[in-house]
């Protein structure tokens, strides 16, 4: 996932509620205007409940 950024995804998730799910995540990113990387890899995360931006990132990157 060389195309985006751990800090484009935060940028991307701004504003979210959590614990947020993965749908809630993408809608979030979605409505901030976030660039199709960002939804890609956001997309491509475990259909699950995150605490916070550190577990998404975690789904991402790790």
């Amino acid at each position: 996932m060389a195309d985006v950024s751990p800090i484009d995804i935060q940028k991307a998730l701004g504003g979210v509620d959590y614990p947020a799910d993965k749908e809630a995540l993408v809608s979030n990113a979605e409505s901030s205007g976030a660039s199709d990387e960002v939804l890609e890899a956001l997309r491509g995360i475990p259909d699950k409940t995150y605490d916070g931006p550190t577990g998404v990132s975690a789904a991402i990157f790790d």
